[in-house]
């Protein structure tokens, strides 16, 4: 189940700079066990940043629908399980030669990285969390 995210939080959040939202992606998506991204009938949005494909994600259905805007409002948000997105999407995004952009906005990029170094930052990010308990 998606957490609340209040207005104040998503300005908050939507005033960071990349690198900021970039953590705080790594964070939500262990913590809540998902990974949102935006979907249409002919499968999920991708989009070209930094001269290379990628598929754009997001800690919460409600940044992915700010960045939507007009140009994409035809699609609808998609929570990938966390485990999913691991074991299947990372080794399918690789063979596909598409990158991942993590937690862009309207009118900001976010921060483009290849998918095993996101996943690789998710475990960690686990890891570290899972210490904590």
């Amino acid at each position: 189940m998606t957490y609340q995210l209040s207005p104040e939080e998503f300005q908050t959040i939507q005033a960071q700079d990349a690198e900021q939202r970039y953590h705080h992606f790594l964070q939500q998506a262990v913590t809540q066990g998902e990974i949102w991204i935006l979907k249409d009938q002919e499968g999920c949005v991708s989009l070209s940043a930094d001269d290379e494909d990628c598929i754009p994600v997001w800690p919460h259905p409600d940044y992915a629908r700010a960045w939507a805007g007009d140009e994409f409002a035809d699609c609808e948000t998609y929570a990938v399980p966390l485990k999913t997105w691991l074991d299947r999407w990372v080794k399918g995004m690789h063979e596909d030669g598409v990158a991942v952009a993590v937690f862009p906005l309207a009118d900001a990029d976010g921060v483009v990285e290849d998918p095993e170094t996101v996943a690789d930052d998710l475990l960690r990010k686990m890891a570290k969390l899972n210490r904590k308990k």
